[in-house]
């Protein structure tokens, strides 16, 4: 299949209130996530599609990455917005989610990863969204928990992607083995709040929890 092209609509695709999409990596997530993106735009000429994107150009490498990725999309769903906001995806949430507006998030990992795992040149405007004396994992918890609200409360559609990196082996490292923790609970607490979550393997698509949009 050419990298450039989604698959072509069958028809109306229900798109649920909030959507979580897991899978490993190159297992077809943004794929997923786009082919909803571009379904719901399909539907009416009054509805907008927007991407936040959590990714930062740490090196050369990702800056490629990056920009072949935003020139894949814009060929894909031509009709999606991009927002980049790599660390407070619940004040994002809250200003542009909208009825008409559906939301894709790609990816919760990297945010997650923004978070507590931040990168030396990344980290001074992290510092400054923390309360004097706060140590970072507790400001992490305050913003997922930020974040599911927003997510509850979002009067448009969503879409959430991320990674699933617990099915191999135990990793070495404390640092590793905590981030791993971590992103299994987000994980969790995010499936729990949404209405559909869909797992990724080899392109196609396995649907863990369905629910009608309200």
């Amino acid at each position: 299949m050419n990298p450039q092209c989604l698959p072509p609509a069958t028809g109306p695709r229900a798109i649920a209130r909030s959507e979580l999409i897991l899978g490993g990596q190159k297992s077809g997530k943004s794929r997923r996530a786009e082919l909803l993106a571009r379904d719901w735009l399909a539907q009416s000429g009054q509805h907008r599609a927007l991407l936040i994107a959590t990714a930062q150009p740490w090196d050369d490498e990702m800056q490629a990455r990056i920009e072949r990725h935003q020139s894949d999309r814009a060929l894909r769903v031509p009709g999606m917005q991009t927002l980049e906001e790599p660390r407070d995806l619940a004040a994002a949430l809250e200003r542009h989610s909208r009825a008409d507006t559906l939301i894709v998030v790609d990816c919760l990992t990297l945010w997650l990863t923004h978070w507590t795992m931040p990168a030396e040149a990344s980290t001074a405007p992290l510092e400054q969204n923390l309360e004097p004396n706060q140590p970072l994992a507790q400001a992490w918890q305050a913003q997922a928990a930020h974040f599911l609200i927003a997510l509850q409360n979002a009067t448009g559609p969503v879409v959430l992607v991320g990674n699933e990196i617990g099915l191999g082996v135990i990793p070495l490292g404390r640092e590793v083995r905590a981030f791993v923790d971590t992103l299994g609970q987000l994980n969790q607490q995010v499936a729990q709040a949404c209405q559909r979550v869909t797992l990724m393997v080899a392109g196609l698509p396995l649907t863990l929890k369905d629910s009608v949009w309200a």
